[in-house]
């Protein structure tokens, strides 16, 4: 039957990757071909002109890969999509992984914004040096990518975690990406990029431990060193998120993800060395601590570092 043909031509096919309308054509497949294969649920038509076997796990790397097909040369690749091709899940938000975002995808300022279902779109102004190519996707450059995520994000924890992850990337400093705030000067969100940027630490390893610095920095401490390194015989022992080594304090965000049931044990040995070998005093913060309306992290980190100051025979800052 025709029918057991076209699939016999499909797999002529990469079985994993997008193909385009034409490709299909090189092997046989015709337009009726692919509207069969389509409704019959082997392929997916995802977007105009390429279509993807239905059984391809959807992802933003998918998503890049059909775009690629079928980008206009003009666009370009931005926002928490550009972070994501730049820094992987460290760029995501938690559980974003679940359900994968529209690829954010504009065309420079009077080019007009593309209409698929895979893309959030518009205009936007950018200059040639924000730009980049990654596997034959336009995307903007981790610097440019920072100050759009620190303009554009829906809120100031994900604006910083942004901010953050393209600072580790280790490919600009902070100084650089201050340097570059004038240029947006009234342009949407740059207010609170000038609040925010000046707090932007590329030692931040998950979205919660941004937020938690975040909280801290409300608590009106002193800018925290990340990723404090204990050292035993010369060799990284331990890892602290943030503190001040000053006072031997420090504070963790401990995650589902990472902090599960199965490492609750470990986790618990571990700051018990710390504190008795090591007289450190370490807070420990989770979800509940650190987001929603009912968030304490700031009053918690002012008690833990008065505290701390007690230990050494300081006085009370008086927070309250």
């Amino acid at each position: 039957m025709e029918n057991y043909g076209w699939l016999d031509r499909l797999g002529n096919l990469p079985p994993s990757e997008p193909f385009t309308t034409a490709s299909a054509r090189e092997v046989g497949l015709s337009p009726k071909a692919l509207r069969w294969l389509t409704m019959c649920r082997y392929l997916r038509h995802p977007i105009q002109g390429v279509y993807v076997a239905a059984d391809v796990e959807d992802s933003i790397e998918l998503r890049c890969a059909m775009l690629a097909l079928v980008l206009p040369s003009d666009c370009f690749v931005c926002d928490r999509s550009a972070a994501w091709i730049h820094a992987g899940d460290r760029a995501l938000a938690p559980n974003e992984h679940l359900d994968v975002p529209p690829i954010s995808c504009f065309r420079p300022s009077d080019a007009g914004r593309l209409r698929n279902a895979l893309s959030s779109s518009g205009e936007r102004a950018i200059r040639s040096r924000d730009l980049m190519e990654i596997g034959g996707i336009v995307v903007t450059t981790p610097l440019r990518t920072a100050l759009d995520l620190g303009r554009l994000q829906s809120n100031a924890d994900l604006k910083l975690h942004g901010m953050d992850t393209m600072l580790g990337l280790e490919v600009f400093t902070l100084d650089e990406l201050l340097a570059e705030i004038p240029r947006f000067n009234r342009q949407r969100g740059v207010v609170e990029l000038r609040v925010l940027a000046p707090l932007a630490d590329g030692g931040s390893e998950s979205f919660g431990e941004t937020a938690l610095r975040r909280r801290w920095r409300g608590a009106g401490l002193p800018r925290p060193q990340t990723q404090i390194s204990v050292l035993v015989d010369g060799r990284e022992v331990y890892r602290l998120d943030m503190g001040l080594e000053d006072l031997l304090l420090a504070a963790e965000y401990e995650g589902e993800q990472w902090h599960g049931e199965d490492r609750a044990e470990y986790d618990e040995e571990r700051r018990q060395w710390l504190e008795r070998e090591r007289e450190w005093s370490i807070a420990v913060f989770r979800k509940q601590h650190v987001f929603g309306q009912q968030q304490d992290a700031e009053r918690l980190l002012r008690i833990a570092y008065d505290a701390a100051r007690a230990r050494r025979g300081l006085p009370p800052t008086y927070f309250y």
